[in-house]
Formats: structure tokens, sequence, C-alpha cells
């Protein structure tokens, strides 16, 4: 799964700016507030794709017993923040600019997975699909498309 869509355009695709260990050590850097044990980890990256794993627990859950969207949103958020940042360097001012999300499924209490697709990389915009699911990617619980702004200069 690491083929690159042909739609991709934009600079920066050639070569990985940060790898999933920096990335990990960028988001412990700029979250320091949050428990390292239940915080996002990048398991994988490759051009125009990223892995993620994020423990769950109680908290994360709705009425119900299945994770709730603002958990499933938040995550695919971090695909997005971080397969940009793989691609752009360390640029802690990319901001979300929109994030829509469609729930496919209830989202059964587990390790959430993420991988997020990189769809388009322009100067000022990028876009990222993320698919998130805890009984396996066949078995989806929910698709966001998430859009960024990045910071003039940031890309060349």
């Amino acid at each position: 799964m690491t083929d690159l869509p042909p739609d991709i355009t934009g600079p920066g695709l050639g070569a990985l700016r940060m790898d999933a260990a920096a990335l990990n050590g960028f988001l412990l850097r700029a979250f320091p507030h949050n428990d390292p044990e239940q915080m996002v980890k990048v398991i994988r990256v490759d051009p125009g794709i990223v892995t993620l794993a994020m423990p769950t627990n109680e908290r994360h859950h709705r009425p119900g017993a299945v994770i709730s969207g603002p958990t499933l949103m938040g995550l695919a958020d971090s695909a997005a923040y971080t397969l940009i940042l793989a691609h752009i360097g360390e640029v802690a001012m990319a901001v979300t600019t929109s994030l829509n999300i469609h729930f496919l499924r209830p989202c059964k209490p587990g390790r959430l997975m993420a991988e997020g697709r990189l769809l388009r990389l322009g100067r000022r915009i990028a876009t990222v699909d993320v698919l998130m699911w805890t009984e396996g990617p066949d078995r989806a619980a929910a698709k966001a498309t998430v859009a960024y702004a990045i910071p003039e200069g940031a890309v060349r």
C-alpha cells in the first residue's frame, strides 16, 4: 500500500523530511501536557502515506461502549498533521482548515488505527484522506478528508 495515487501534485513528494521517530519526538515536544503512554504514535511513514495507532480506554467511549466521534476526529487530524509534517518538515503552525468525516459503522473499543494518504500537497494547502478502524481496514469505522493551511514559505 505504498503506491502514490497518480493525482498527487505539488512539491516535496520526493523525499521525506521526517521519519516516524522524528514525528513521534515532535509530538512529545509539541504536546508536553499529554500522557506519552496515551498519545497517538506514528507507526509507519512512507512518501504519501502514514499509519498511526492510538490506545483507547473508557474515556474515549460514548454511551453504548463505542469509540466517540471526537476521538475519531482527533485521530484523523493527527494523521493529516503528521503526514504533512513528514513531507514539509517541522512546521508547528500548519493548521487545520477543514475536516469532513463520515462515520461508517460503530467503532468497537480497542487499539484505534488510522491510515492517511496525501491527496495533494500544494504550497499553501494540503489535503489528506484518512481511514480509521479498530477491527481492520476492511471494517473501517470512519473516513475523513482533512485540509491544512501551510505557512508561507514552508514548502520549497
